[in-house]
């Protein structure tokens, strides 16, 4: 068995985009074999999947809260390494945290839609069991990975360096961090702390206020009243880092994005608004002049948003058809052929899932879609094999059209606009089923279960295309990871559908007492009315989003990223831009190259902390919430400051504490560190 090569931190041109002809050479060489898939690595993280998946289910249903589980479970594979009489190789923490990951995934597609069912009372009704819950979650991860291994090579390999994958990036260096230790794991384990400590002093201490917004100025509170122009920016130490990692390119258009919506739509609608004593959009709860800024959002520019990320996947989809007919193609001919002797052998790093392979498994799921449907969802209606071929049609069409979009999100953004995409997906999948006949219980009920699949599996490919950044990073093997994600997904659609099954039985999504399921409520809420014909559906909004996606197009501006910055609320962006700001400043920060990189790459090394410690924080934060309901946690350690006028004055001073923070010391990295 070869040892790796010595590697202080990441190697060269991990984060560059390489010179033509110039390979990347990852952590771990294809020529380096080292442990990889261990019976150590497969159990450890099937373990983390089952907890993760119930903790994330069970707090993302109870207080609203959704967590991401990646970093964590990669923190959990560096501390548990050592307990072992030989260390964890870095590889075999890659495939903990693959496997253990797809729990957050899983739960973040499950949670979204199914809890409406119960919401809306289909499952009394029709009849909603433990295994529909698996079956919707399992299925839909499954197409996640699946319509997502044609476009490893293009996002991972071929626009190496064009993207910045904050999140993956920052689980990677805490695997290399864990890996190496010294330095690189002194400021990993700094940064994590103050990162940790800063979002704990918001989230638990109530030290000062999350978001900061204009409004605590007279002249800012006199424009959010008067032209519902306001300005906010969250100060979480997590963001921050994300925007470092991103860079000031995406950042900037993102923000871009984020300040017509805010200062252009919004001020436009609420102008022209306020003279009309109606509601445009059938489901908003009030009139537009008794709205606030965040209302206006909320009712009708987010719809823009929707519709502005639904024709930049169009876009991505036209972009990139060359490489899914050249990928399926390869399949297509596989199926046909055998393997001629002789042929160049693909190097390990590079070896995906036989596409053949991926084709016949496609076949499979297409098949086992419309059975389910047909079988257990639309048996007792007229004509249930032909509706559960358009349900399956149109899962598979969706589903397909979005994968792209979803991992060029994460891939740029760290975020998946997943819950904009499911609305879209619920929209369409209701007008084919009303047009098709299905209206009423029967047609919310097969809606909502082709949202649960198109959700998780657009959150699995998402999800999914991190895990192999991380993979191609540090020299894994693409086709483990894939086939052993599946055993991921398989757990963790077990434990998701028993959690959501056994907490309905217990405490229920409707009543004074219920659970908060807010995303799954939004959903039952715009389920209802499209069901009926004559529906009132906010065509002329996602128009608008539409041209505006395709004017990006034209000029030049990435729409994905401008699309994002439109549909994701505000304060989630600006402070973006200035954690981009401070990664070009050091960037720039000296005329010699060398100490510049080096500084820089410090910088990641510290963002990725901030990242890294907010991620643990949230999980802590989100554990104590909910003990808090049990023991008055609260009452010994929360100040109560964030909710008083100078909560948000302190929120922007430490901001800008952390910010300077983050200059400075990325700037104190030397040439010989």
């Amino acid at each position: 068995m070869n040892q790796p090569q010595e590697v202080k931190g990441m190697p060269e041109g991990a984060f560059e985009i390489l010179p033509a002809g110039k390979e990347y050479a990852p952590y771990i060489s294809a020529e380096t074999v080292i442990p990889e898939v261990t019976a150590r690595s497969v159990i450890l993280g099937l373990i983390m999947a089952v907890v993760f998946s119930a903790a994330a289910a069970f707090l993302g249903l109870k207080i609203g809260q959704v967590f991401e589980a990646a970093i964590p479970i990669a923190i959990i594979a560096v501390g548990v390494s050592p307990l072992f009489k030989r260390r964890n190789t870095i590889l075999e923490n890659v495939i903990i945290q693959s496997i253990g990951a797809a729990s957050g995934l899983i739960v973040a597609g499950a949670i979204f839609t199914l809890p409406a069912l119960f919401i809306l009372g289909l499952d009394k009704k029709i009849g909603f069991d433990l295994f529909k819950i698996f079956m919707v979650s399992f299925l839909g991860g499954t197409l996640g990975v699946l319509f997502l291994i044609p476009f490893r090579k293009y996002f991972v390999k071929e626009m190496h360096g064009h993207f910045p994958f904050p999140e993956a990036t920052a689980t990677t260096q805490v695997l290399v961090a864990g890996e190496k230790g010294g330095a690189q794991a002194k400021i990993l384990v700094k940064s994590m702390l103050i990162g940790g400590v800063f979002d704990f002093l918001v989230h638990s201490v109530g030290a000062f206020s999350e978001v900061f917004t204009s409004r605590i100025f007279k002249i800012g509170q006199a424009l959010s009243d008067k032209a519902k122009i306001v300005f906010k920016m969250d100060v979480l130490s997590a963001v921050m880092g994300l925007g470092y990692i991103i860079g000031l390119k995406y950042t900037a258009i993102i923000a871009a994005g984020s300040l017509l919506s805010w200062f252009l739509l919004v001020p436009v609608i609420y102008y022209f608004g306020q003279f009309i004593p109606a509601e445009i959009v059938g489901n908003a709860p009030k009139l537009i002049s008794a709205m606030s800024a965040e209302e206006i959002f909320r009712n009708y520019v987010r719809y823009i948003g929707i519709g502005a990320i639904a024709m930049a996947g169009i876009i991505g989809i036209l972009k990139s058809s060359k490489i899914i007919v050249q990928a399926f193609g390869m399949g297509f001919k596989q199926m046909f052929r055998k393997t001629v002797a002789g042929e160049a052998a693909v190097p390990r790093t590079q070896t995906d899932l036989n596409m053949k392979t991926v084709i016949i498994f496609l076949g499979l799921t297409a098949l086992v879609i419309w059975a389910f449907f047909g079988l257990s969802v639309l048996s007792p209606v007229p004509q249930p094999l032909k509706l559960s071929l358009i349900a399956m049609v149109t899962v598979f069409v969706i589903s397909f059209l979005f994968t792209s979009v979803a991992a060029r999100a994460i891939a740029i953004v760290g975020t998946n606009p997943v819950s904009g995409m499911t609305m879209m997906t619920l929209i369409l999948s209701s007008l084919v089923l009303v047009a098709a006949g299905l209206t009423g219980e029967y047609g919310m009920f097969a809606a909502l279960l082709i949202g649960g699949v198109v959700c998780t599996a657009l959150s699995m490919s998402g999800g999914f295309i991190t895990d192999l950044k991380i993979g191609y990073w540090l020299g894994s093997t693409p086709i483990k990871q894939q086939k052993y994600k599946f055993l991921g997904i398989l757990i963790s659609s077990l434990t998701v559908g028993l959690v959501i099954f056994l907490l309905n039985q217990t405490y229920g999504f409707t009543g004074s007492n219920a659970l908060a399921a807010p995303q799954a409520n939004a959903m039952a809420a715009l389920i209802q009315p499209l069901m009926n014909p004559g529906a009132q559906v906010p065509w002329l909004l996602y128009g608008v989003g539409i041209l505006t996606a395709l004017i990006m197009e034209f000029i030049g501006v990435p729409p994905l990223a401008f699309a994002l910055g439109m549909y994701i609320p505000l304060e989630l962006n600006t402070p973006l831009v200035i954690g981009g700001l401070i990664a070009h400043m050091i960037s720039r920060s000296s005329k010699d190259k060398e100490l510049a990189t080096k500084r820089y790459d410090k910088g990641i090394l510290i963002a990725s902390g901030f990242i890294a410690g907010g991620a643990i924080i949230g999980v802590v934060s989100a554990i104590l919430k909910y003990l808090n309901q049990y023991i008055p946690i609260e009452r010994y350690i929360y100040l109560g400051w964030a909710e008083k006028a100078q909560g948000e004055t302190i929120a922007l001073v430490m901001f800008i504490a952390l910010a300077i923070y983050l200059y400075f010391d990325s700037r104190s990295a030397k040439k010989e560190d």
